[in-house]
């Protein structure tokens, strides 16, 4: 039997609903339910949906801001920072997008970055908002209260994943890249743990330094970590990147892992870039599309079937579970169900075949 799927539209007003009823205003709500839903639309299922059922329990906790705005701690033309007052992350990483818009089109490029920020989710989630408009949007994280990551040669863990991306608009299909620092993300991790499962590759470090599928190194005592993009041959260049995502975030934001540990967030770093400052769009586009042809079109090895630039996966299954609803994660909606019964709201029903999606 093949898996449920969900209204796009119902998955988002369920959200925004429980989001309501723990406290969260209305502008906020909106913000993280679209972004959540946007994620497993991607195909994104683990920064998806997700991530609801801990967002509530982190407002229950108050851990996350219900209301209100960001504190802008220093403000130029093209430069910004703000202090995220741990409000929900989508909320404030979308605002700060339309926040630069604007400026990157007065000045070409334009920056912001935000500390004291709470979970922003995935962040290919927020690509399409830059594509879209005809910017090239640049966007990373660290969270400095969180250490799952050693640094290549190492057993101690320092970093977060550390997740970056980048959204290229073109004159057809985005180029939508999101990966991150390490391997695998924490995410992915926990799932793994949780069902008992090992990973297809050694992407682990036990706490003495042995490569291993088992996820469950990581909750060990002593913990284990998750190994740098590139793994135990070509590590060093995952770690280099985690430093440079560091220095983007934490170093930019003045706040970072040299201050005491304040609670789960993000301290995130965003820059616009308008192709029109400087080549102009349609010569920035021929390059671009040229790039697109020339990588599609090239010769696949045995094992694969064509080559695909990033994103194009993730767009063809957001229109295909846009026209015929969302598949979720098995373990999303039981995890959701617990807060569908405190707060009265309930799962949307999975569509019948042939039903009209939205």
């Amino acid at each position: 039997m093949s898996a449920p799927r969900y209204s796009a539209d119902a998955l988002g007003a369920y959200a925004r609903q429980l989001l309501d009823a723990a406290g969260v205003s209305a502008d906020h709500a909106e913000a993280v339910a679209q972004t959540l839903v946007e994620g497993d639309l991607l195909g994104h299922d683990t920064h998806g949906l997700a991530q609801l059922a801990g967002y509530l329990g982190e407002l229950e906790a108050g851990r996350m801001t219900k209301t209100g705005e960001p504190l802008v701690l220093s403000e130029r033309p093209a430069a910004l920072l703000w202090d995220g007052r741990r409000l929900p992350g989508p909320s404030l990483v979308l605002r700060g997008i339309d926040a630069l818009i604007p400026r990157a089109r007065d000045y070409g490029t334009a920056t912001l970055v935000i500390r004291h920020s709470h979970h922003i989710a995935c962040l290919a989630a927020y690509l399409l908002r830059a594509t879209e408009a005809g910017f090239v949007l640049l966007l990373s994280c660290s969270d400095p209260s969180g250490q799952s990551v050693a640094p290549f040669g190492g057993t101690r863990a320092v970093f977060t994943p550390n997740p970056i991306a980048i959204g290229v608009p073109t004159s057809n299909t985005p180029f939508l890249i999101d990966i991150s620092a390490s391997v695998t993300t924490n995410a992915m991790t926990g799932r793994l743990h949780k069902a008992g499962e090992q990973f297809p590759q050694p992407w682990m470090l036990d706490a003495q330094g042995h490569a291993t599928r088992e996820p469950g190194v990581l909750f060990a005592d002593p913990a284990g970590t998750i190994l740098p993009l590139g793994g135990m041959e070509a590590g060093h260049k995952g770690f280099g990147l985690a430093v440079l995502i560091e220095a983007l975030t934490s170093g930019l934001a003045g706040h970072g892992r040299a201050d005491p540990p304040a609670g789960w967030g993000a301290t995130v770093f965003m820059t616009l870039y308008d192709p029109e400052a400087f080549g102009g769009m349609p010569a920035f586009n021929r390059q671009m599309d040229w790039l697109a042809d020339a990588c599609r079109s090239n010769p696949p090895r045995p094992d694969v079937e064509r080559v695909r630039m990033p994103g194009d996966g993730g767009m063809a299954r957001r229109a295909d579970q846009l026209a015929h609803g969302v598949r979720l994660h098995p373990g999303i909606r039981p995890a959701l169900e617990v807060w569908s019964g405190r707060f009265g709201v309930p799962f949307p029903a999975a569509l019948d075949a042939g039903e009209a999606r939205g």
